[in-house]
């Protein structure tokens, strides 16, 4: 079964308690009191916080979250961005964004993240359910589907599903 990672676009505090939810994505665009405060809340009820975006290892060590999401999908070759990372953020969760080709995938999965997003669309949504049939086979190193628009996930071999908290609804 899939687990869910919800990413907060908001300042929404409805959802920390959701037992449906074990992870939050905190976007760049809210504020620092915001992300302290909603770290905070969600440690209390056993949840893990990520934070993602440019400022992602600042945001992680000034809110104590658990780990960080970084993009390397516009690095054709994203090893140097994922270990500069990695060496910020020593003992941080890291999922990474990969291109949807098979190439950067497996080049993201050499630095051992701890889990691998691959984004979705409905045109193309084939193709991805094939990279990511191939990836499940090939690497242990988790996977996660992250759809930009509605479409259907269900039966992808991932190990997350990343939502935004605009689409999920308790």
């Amino acid at each position: 079964m899939q687990n869910l990672i919800i990413r907060i676009t908001q300042e929404n505090t409805k959802l920390i308690t959701e037992d449906k939810i074990g992870c939050f994505i905190l976007a760049d665009n809210l504020s620092a009191d915001f992300m302290t405060w909603f770290t905070e809340e969600a440690h209390k009820h056993n949840k893990l916080v990520l934070t993602s975006g440019d400022n992602a290892v600042e945001t992680y060590q000034n809110c104590k979250a658990d780990g960080l999401v970084i993009d390397s999908s516009k690095d054709e070759k994203p090893q140097k961005l994922v270990k500069q990372i990695q060496a910020q953020a020593k003992k941080a969760i890291l999922g990474v964004i990969t291109r949807n080709r098979r190439h950067e995938a497996m080049l993201v999965s050499e630095c051992e993240p701890d889990f691998v997003i691959f984004r979705l669309w409905k045109d193309g949504l084939a193709e991805n359910r094939e990279l990511i049939e191939w990836y499940s086979e090939l690497f242990l190193i988790q996977c996660a589907a992250q759809p930009e628009e509605p479409c259907d996930y269900t039966d992808l071999p991932v190990d997350f599903i990343i939502s935004d908290d605009t689409y999920y609804r308790v």
